[in-house]
């Protein structure tokens, strides 16, 4: 299993968990996630490379993969993914750069993923 199939399987696994605990707050944070990047006055692409920028900012390691495999499959190229990748670390500064790291090598994974 490739690292993008265990980030996914293990992601999968513990929203299923998290959730099977039935409780109200943590499913409407999830719902509230859900609906926020659904089509609106903004596309689904815009809204998940705002996302991308954001999780760089923050640096949320399993944002920034999660966003990259949505942008990825959206159809957002690399030129675009590397002008994101600009916008956090100008947003973020230099403390982005490691993130910006681990996020090249996984958008790789996801371009050799598709050969």
């Amino acid at each position: 299993m490739n690292e993008i199939e265990k980030f996914n399987q293990y992601r999968g696994e513990m929203n299923e968990k998290i959730l099977g605990a039935n409780n109200k707050i943590i499913k409407r944070i999830f719902n509230l996630d859900t609906n926020t990047f659904a089509e609106g006055a903004l596309d689904v692409k815009t809204k998940e490379m705002i996302g991308l920028a954001c999780s760089m900012v923050l640096r949320c390691e399993d944002c920034i993969k999660y966003h990259l495999e949505t942008v990825h499959k959206l159809g957002v190229n690399k030129e675009e993914v590397f002008e994101i990748f600009s916008i956090a670390n100008l947003i973020g500064g230099t403390i982005v750069i490691p993130e910006l790291r681990r996020a090249v090598e996984y958008w790789e994974l996801l371009e050799n993923q598709d050969q």
